[in-house]
């Protein structure tokens, strides 16, 4: 392509301000980003732990700026850590199970743990001191309910039907 084919191919288009463009200029901003006009966001983004109940765990805008909301996120933090515990430490098959049906139990169980575990680790994610204490705090009391010798001494024999978790 010549110079003067490629010049004439760009006659036609807008290419603003700029100098050697002939008026080119970039698209208007879209109104339909995320429900905001423009580029400008109603939640900060983090990428620091900070303190705060206006924050967005898991999902875009939830829970936002109530309070409610907040503490009922940290509730449901902390329900998934306990039970992430529970689930490390219980044993639910019986000794006279089968094979067959006790390893597809403990596969269950296993991808349960796991997709619950790295639920927890998005929450904790939203870089949210709040939501890392409760996480810590209730993985912390799951253990001491479930696998520690003060409430069940026969933990340390039966083990449970799960291998632990490792990172």
């Amino acid at each position: 392509m010549s110079v003067s084919e490629r010049d004439s191919s760009l006659e036609g288009m807008d290419h603003g301000d700029m100098p050697g463009m002939g008026g080119m200029s970039p698209p208007p901003p879209s109104s339909s980003m995320n429900g905001t006009t423009g580029m400008h966001r109603k939640m900060i983004m983090h990428m620091t732990f900070f303190w705060g109940k206006n924050a967005e765990i898991l999902f875009n805008g939830w829970p936002g700026t109530n309070t409610g909301m907040y503490v009922l996120a940290l509730v449901i933090v902390f329900v998934l850590s306990f039970l992430i515990e529970w689930l490390s430490h219980c044993q639910l098959t019986k000794s006279g199970s089968s094979n067959v049906a006790a390893g597809l139990l403990q596969t269950f169980l296993h991808a349960l743990r796991v997709g619950l575990a790295y639920i927890v680790m998005l929450a904790v994610m939203s870089f949210n001191v709040g939501v890392l204490l409760v996480a810590v705090a209730d993985h912390t009391l799951g253990f001491f309910f479930f696998a520690s010798r003060i409430f069940n001494k026969s933990a340390a024999v039966t083990g449970s039907d799960l291998p632990p978790m490792s990172c």
